[in-house]
């Protein structure tokens, strides 16, 4: 699905994704990828959805989200609260949605100026 291209200044957008692909601020990212509201948007070392651990989460806190978007992949999956638990120790909310969901709620609570990070799982082999 492709976005409209929003011109909020200084506000990193996810303007399309398709299945293992999305594009942010016109630059597609093939795999899984961080998106801060404002910063820089950097690759998220989890391949799989197996392969998510604490350590990958509370990377994310680095960011200063009020909330953060996680996008399981291509289907919904929650991941284990011990993953989440360092989050939810900063106070810091967390929801979990499929890449696609991800993608749109992200781009609504960016544009409200909202501290929102997303978290991207784009699976690289078999989900």
């Amino acid at each position: 699905m492709k976005f409209e291209p929003d011109t909020l200044s200084g506000v990193n957008v996810l303007s399309r994704h398709e299945p293992g692909r999305v594009w942010v601020n016109g630059t597609a990212w093939t795999r899984s990828v961080v998106v801060p509201a404002r910063g820089t948007v950097t690759a998220w070392e989890p391949g799989s959805f197996s392969a998510l651990q604490a350590a990958h989460f509370d990377a994310l806190a680095v960011h200063g989200p009020a909330v953060v978007i996680f996008g399981s992949g291509s289907r919904l999956r929650f991941p284990p609260a011990a993953l989440l638990r360092g989050l939810m120790e900063r106070r810091i909310g967390i929801e979990t949605m499929d890449v696609a969901a991800a993608c749109r709620t992200y781009n609504v609570l960016a544009a409200e100026g909202r501290a929102v990070v997303a978290a991207l799982l784009l699976e690289v082999g078999p989900a």
